[in-house]
């Protein structure tokens, strides 16, 4: 009953528009082939946006304690059409380890891989143990047998019975888990440390990817999840049960994990106030429950400090129950619907923002260059259509237009000159950033502060370690912002001066867009300081889980620096990038132009025939500017959910 949800359908135009927006890409490139206005710079910049698109992904993170529901939420929303529960959601702790779905294009394959436990005890991150499959069990997934796909897929509830010794040494607090009943003096932990669940769902294969989190306990023991899985996380959905409200460990995981003060979540926090049908009473109205309903939601929102239309009451358990009976109304009073409109107005409107912003924009500026250049040429083509009537060819209105172009194109010669001399002066920039971001310099740091770690006896001498590794790194970020402020003023300087002399006033330069991720390296600092200024980490003896962590925060800071790192490598190429096209058009075209006036002229030929030879380029490049019109008016359409809140707007004006 997968289609009484708007989710799907909404994440499948998503899909669509971003296949529509490759479509669009690929017929311009097309295009500048066909019309001489291709180049390296272009076709750099192209496949870059095309990368963007090819590889853009939605996360969203499912958090909150033990027995919250949030396993039978991701059941009910994505696999109510296998009949069953697929994932492990029976009573009791169930999902034991950090568990992502996706599904796996490059591979194209249904498995389950699971990373032991075990490995926590060395100092390797997730982030490399991902990149090493010898470390994991993996087992295959047959979506056509549900029953035995089931059951494999349990594993990821297992856990195994360790002393309170080995516990620790895992990097567990012994009085947050369970004693194991069956072997008096050991405890229980998960068997695996994290599963990856790849598998062929149509939101998965559009690119969806879910987070399922453990409890407390696994999100204060697995640093990574914590500094690196959930921010990157597009939105993060708390799970809260009706029947206990909101309790202190759900406190203590939204203020230390998910708290509005610290987080990034770029599309928003949201709580599912689960289990509601424990509020389903058939001894009162209807009206009564939702009013019982609407004052814990309300309760909640007050809680967690969040609007209350951000908590949205939901019964997990009777979703998934209405879709495999097929029963609407069942489904409709278990408020699914209501949680997937959030996700689509909430979250999948900020990766059409994101999309936007980061690509579209680009784009149009590009073809909004092309059209430029092609009104230019089809301007000449009607002047000197105008020089031939269909008596004779005006020789001297040729030779007019032949100076004239020639003198432009010494204008554009002599721009392109001046623009290459700017440019290596721009790549000279470039190095001088590069080197404040370089892979070695970083590295250089890290070896830096793992000999201060090494060297340091006490909890409290490793924490100041981490700490200067990150003000090393702001040290060298901050000065990459001062000196790609002068880079930035250097280059405005240049578009000035070119749209001056052009009057090509549409010409924008491209900015250094480093800021953001100087900003998530400083958020990164902010999360390193509230685990170094612990007091539970200052006063107890941990040098393992300091390393662990450590470790993770060098991870989740390498990727950062590295984009940082991309950014600028391609900048100083790119910055100049609109007036160098600009430019290199108008000089193309008016080659072109130069070669046929002049041969025009020294021949004698047959006016009725030029003109009509006129006539049809005029005609093809007029079509091909209708085309360029067509993808102009193809890549402006609005994303999917923009045009439903559009007509959901006019409905409510009506």
């Amino acid at each position: 009953m997968s289609n009484l949800g708007s989710l799907s359908q909404q994440v499948e135009a998503y899909h669509s528009w971003k296949k529509e927006l490759i479509r669009q890409i690929s017929r311009y490139r097309l295009w500048l082939q066909d019309n001489d206005l291709f180049s390296d710079d272009i076709s750099n910049r192209i496949r870059h946006g095309l990368e963007l698109l090819i590889e853009d992904e939605l996360t969203i993170a499912f958090v909150g304690e033990y027995s919250r529901g949030k396993t039978e939420l991701i059941n009910a929303l994505f696999f109510s059409d296998y009949g069953q529960r697929m994932l492990p959601s029976q009573a009791g702790r169930t999902t034991m380890c950090p568990t992502e779905l996706f599904f796996d294009r490059a591979e194209n394959q249904n498995y389950l891989m699971l990373l032991p436990i075990e490995t926590r005890s060395g100092d390797i991150s997730l982030h490399q143990l991902r990149k090493q499959p010898q470390h994991w069990v993996r087992h295959e997934l047959d979506d056509s047998n549900p029953d035995v796909m089931r059951e494999v897929l349990a594993e990821v509830a297992k856990v195994k019975s360790v002393s309170p010794g080995e516990a620790r040494k895992l990097g567990f607090e012994e009085q947050m888990l369970e004693p194991d009943r069956n072997n008096p003096g050991q405890v229980l932990v998960p068997a695996w440390r994290n599963a990856q669940i790849s598998i062929r769902h149509p939101m998965f294969e559009r690119g969806l990817r879910i987070l399922d989190t453990p409890g407390l306990n696994a999100l204060g023991s697995e640093p990574e999840l914590t500094i690196s899985m959930l921010p990157n996380a597009h939105a993060v959905i708390f799970l809260l049960s009706a029947d206990s409200g909101v309790t202190a460990s759900d406190m203590a995981i939204w203020n230390e994990h998910i708290d509005t003060e610290h987080a990034d979540h770029r599309a928003g926090r949201f709580a599912v106030l689960n289990k509601i049908d424990v509020l389903w009473d058939d001894l009162q109205s209807e009206d009564q429950t939702q009013e019982s309903i609407a004052r814990i939601q309300q309760y909640t929102a007050d809680h967690l400090n969040i609007r209350q239309s951000d908590v949205i009451p939901v019964s997990a358990k009777q979703g998934l129950v209405a879709q495999v009976r097929n029963d609407r109304s069942l489904y409709e009073r278990s408020n699914l619907p209501n949680l997937e409109q959030l996700i689509i107005d909430r979250i999948l409107i900020h990766k059409e923002q994101l999309i936007t912003q980061s690509l579209i924009n680009d784009l149009l500026g590009m073809l909004q260059n092309s059209q430029a250049a092609m009104q230019h040429r089809l301007g000449v083509l009607e002047e000197e259509l105008s020089a031939c009537s269909d008596t004779h060819i005006d020789k001297d209105a040729l030779r007019r237009l032949a100076d004239r172009a020639q003198q432009d194109y010494d204008f554009y010669y002599k721009k392109l000159i001046t623009l290459r001399s700017s440019r290596r002066l721009m790549q000279s920039q470039g190095d001088t950033l590069n080197q404040l971001v370089s892979e070695a310099r970083f590295e250089q740091h890290v070896q830096t502060t793992r000999e201060q770690l090494t060297k340091s006896w006490t909890t409290a001498g490793m924490s100041r370690g981490m700490d200067h590794f990150f003000e090393l790194l702001e040290i060298d970020l901050s000065n990459l912002l001062s000196e790609g402020q002068l880079a930035e003023k250097m280059v405005a300087a240049i578009y000035r001066r070119y749209n001056e002399d052009t009057r090509a006033r549409h010409l924008e330069p491209i900015p250094l867009r480093a800021g953001r991720h100087v900003i998530a390296i400083r958020e990164l600092r902010k999360k390193a300081n509230r685990f170094r200024l612990n007091p539970k980490n200052l006063l107890t003896e941990q040098s393992q889980l300091i390393r662990r962590f450590f470790n993770v925060m060098v991870a989740e800071a390498r990727t950062l620096h590295e984009r940082v790192r991309k950014d600028v490598l391609r900048w100083p190429g790119e910055a100049l990038l609109p007036i160098m096209q600009y430019s290199m058009e108008q000089k193309q075209l008016l080659e072109h132009q130069i070669r046929r006036l002049k041969d025009m002229v020294r021949t004698d030929r047959d006016s009725k025939a030029e003109r009509a030879r006129l006539e049809a380029s005029i005609a093809d490049l007029r079509k091909q500017l209708e085309l360029a019109e067509n993808m102009q008016k193809q890549i402006r359409k609005p994303a999917p959910t923009l045009i439903q809140q559009k007509v959901v707007n006019i409905s409510g004006i009506a």
